[in-house]
């Protein structure tokens, strides 16, 4: 895409910076043939203010599409010791698969062809759960147990890549994510927490995804959370914008509950521009070193515009006990293989102690 053809979809170079949240003194240094992040950027506001329909865009110059997913897994998982204490908290299992399976088969419902994991210590068991493993499809093959090996080959689907890695030091959810960029490079990206597995009819981030192929803005997941829990999460305030779509106007970590601009909470998922890590490398680190993911979104705020997504599906925090709980549970009921048996077992335990049956 041409500077010249920008200027001339939007009427003006005033206009067209205006949109862009850009002064007209950035735009005027653009080159002649646009970057492609320059020209992403240009399409997707130009879909925002109806100046072109997504069939034109289609047919016209191309976006970048989210091909590649980072998982910060580096964390020590502390809250779940001793069961962490040598084993990855993300390989924790709810009824029968690891939180991280849940993660990347979210991912993959999204259309995510390159998953990136930011991994620590004593997280090599993650690397062997998406390797291949000959032994034991060997072995499954032998004894012609065909429906456990179309399970084990199906874990990461042929055409599926896995990149990993180191994270040195725990220094917050932004430093992680900084460190995905020699793998994500100029391309925009999701960024998906195992701790927060979200049960839904469709995958959320795959809703996430559309959004942003509709709009080419940053996309977060939000929820609703009780007022006195804002201090635990990233909270935003948002305004409905054209097209219904909600406009993150401010983001605050952690806030105190009596200063949350609303109880609208960052959960887990992300879209986000390449930009992210020119303002991740640019914020001042907070308390002990730690890069905040959230203070880079409030800068990338400041150039681009950045949507929230509210939440379809059931969100489970498996971070805590409490929720890891309630996750097995809730699946386990739905389990195709012992979900009636679990039902049975819990309306027979109920029975007996007197209270309401599933």
């Amino acid at each position: 895409m041409y500077k010249s053809e920008a200027i001339h979809l939007f009427g003006s170079q005033t206009r067209l910076a205006d949109s862009l949240g850009l002064g007209r003194s950035a735009v005027s240094q653009w080159p002649d043939e646009l970057h492609q992040r320059q020209a992403d950027q240009v399409m997707g506001a130009a879909l925002r203010l109806g100046l072109l329909d997504s069939g034109h865009h289609s047919k016209g110059i191309g976006m970048q599409k989210i091909r590649k997913a980072v998982f910060p897994v580096a964390g020590m998982g502390t809250r779940f010791l001793p069961a962490t204490k040598a084993s990855p908290k993300e390989m924790m299992s709810i009824v029968d698969k690891p939180l991280i399976q849940y993660a990347v088969e979210e991912a993959l419902a999204a259309g995510i062809t390159e998953m990136i994991f930011i991994t620590g210590r004593n997280k090599r068991s993650i690397e062997d759960h998406f390797d291949k493993a000959y032994e034991l499809e060997s072995e499954l093959a032998a004894k012609n147990k065909q429906k456990l090996l179309d399970i084990v080959q199906g874990i990461l689907p042929k055409g599926v890549t896995c990149v990993y890695i180191r994270q040195p030091e725990a220094l917050g959810l932004g430093h992680a994510v900084l460190c995905a960029r020699p793998a994500v490079g100029d391309e925009p990206f999701a960024v998906i927490l195992a701790d927060d597995l979200i049960d839904g009819r469709s995958s959320e981030l795959k809703l996430m995804v559309n959004l942003f192929d509709d709009t080419h803005c940053s996309v977060l997941g939000v929820e609703e959370v009780p007022k006195e829990d804002t201090g635990s999460y990233g909270i935003v305030e948002v305004a409905e914008s054209q097209g219904g779509r909600l406009k993150i106007n401010s983001i605050v970590e952690k806030p105190k509950p009596e200063e949350a601009p609303s109880n609208l909470a960052v959960v887990g998922r992300y879209v986000l521009t390449p930009r992210i890590f020119h303002h991740l490398q640019s914020v001042q680190p907070g308390k002990g070193g730690e890069i905040q993911l959230t203070d880079g979104i409030f800068a990338l705020m400041q150039e681009q515009h950045v949507l929230a997504h509210t939440l379809k599906g059931t969100r489970y925090d498996c971070g805590s006990k409490f929720g890891f709980l309630k996750a097995t549970y809730e699946l386990g009921l739905k389990h195709p293989e012992v979900g009636a048996e679990f039902a049975e077992y819990v309306r027979e335990r109920n029975a007996v102690n007197g209270k309401q049956t599933v």
